[in-house]
C-alpha cells in the first residue's frame, strides 16, 4: 500500500492546486483496507482479462514486438 506521506509543500508545479493530493489519494485507494484492496485488484484483473481491448492490445504487442 502506498505511503500516505505525499509531497505536500513541494515546489513542483504538478503538485500545486487543492485537488492534486486528494486525487492521488483517491487513485491509490488510501481509504481501503487490505482486504478491500485485494478484492478491488481481483476485480480489475478479471475485468482486464475479459476485455476485448486487452486482447487486441496483447495481439498488437505480439505481432509488433514478440511480446505475449
Amino acid at each position: 500500500k502506498p505511503s500516505s506521506s505525499l509531497p505536500a509543500g513541494s515546489q513542483l508545479p504538478c503538485f500545486h492546486g487543492s485537488s492534486t493530493i486528494r486525487n492521488l489519494k483517491e487513485r491509490f485507494h488510501m481509504n481501503m483496507t487490505e482486504e478491500q484492496l485485494q478484492l478491488l485488484i481481483d476485480q480489475m484483473v478479471d475485468g482486464s482479462m475479459r476485455s476485448i481491448t486487452t486482447k487486441l492490445y496483447d495481439g498488437f504487442q505480439y505481432l509488433t514486438n514478440g511480446i505475449m
